[in-house]
């Protein structure tokens, strides 16, 4: 991550980034968070058309569209620079190296590390990092799908529907997304989940 996003600083607006890479993480990034290429249009100011190019590799975006399309997502470029150039060719489709993760960065203080090479397929695995006392929601939400993850380290105060459970270090769960939910750091050291989610929903 740190070094895509110093190869992005460094480049002009109006340099090219490789197109069909590029745009394959766009699209897998948009589906993932349930958005139509409609509503980012409108969110970035760039016509269908154009994003739609883009996405199928057909246009190459420069590094100001790209800023405008990140931010719109809700990541940094380095998200879609990530195995973009370089890297293994063999692997980058299956394999993600423990220091090529690409990760989210929240102002709760929260960071996922996504472990999946891509959010094309039907399942996501990440890893969330809770700060003592962090609360990844306020109020309990809902998604399509189904979760279940694996505490590594620390305790996790996780509520499912009308009911609550404190889990710690080698306790694991599993739930239906459609049921409200949210979860917290009661404790005073890091907590370390490693969640798998069907389907993606990063």
């Amino acid at each position: 991550m740190p070094a895509s996003n110093e190869k992005a600083a460094t480049a002009s607006e109006d340099e090219d980034l490789t197109p069909t890479r590029v745009g394959a993480e766009i699209r897998d990034l948009r589906k993932a968070k349930r958005l139509t290429i409609k509503e980012l249009s409108l969110a970035t100011s760039l016509s269908i058309g154009h994003l739609s190019e883009i996405e199928r590799g057909i246009a190459s975006p420069g590094i100001k569209t790209l800023h405008d399309i990140a931010k719109a997502l809700g990541v940094t470029i380095g998200w879609f620079l990530h195995n973009a150039e370089g890297g293994d060719p063999d692997e980058r489709d299956y394999i993600v190296r423990a220091g090529n993760r690409r990760t989210l960065r929240f102002s709760s203080g929260i960071t996922d590390e996504l472990l999946s090479p891509n959010l094309r397929g039907q399942l996501e695995l990440l890893m969330s990092r809770f700060p003592p006392g962090s609360t990844e929601a306020g109020t309990p939400y809902t998604h399509n799908g189904e979760e279940a993850g694996l505490i590594l380290a620390g305790s996790l105060e996780l509520w499912i529907g009308e009911q609550s459970f404190t889990l710690r270090e080698g306790d694991s769960f599993s739930f239906p997304s459609t049921t409200p939910h949210r979860y917290r750091n009661p404790g005073s050291v890091e907590t370390v989940v490693v969640w798998a989610i069907t389907p993606p929903s990063y």
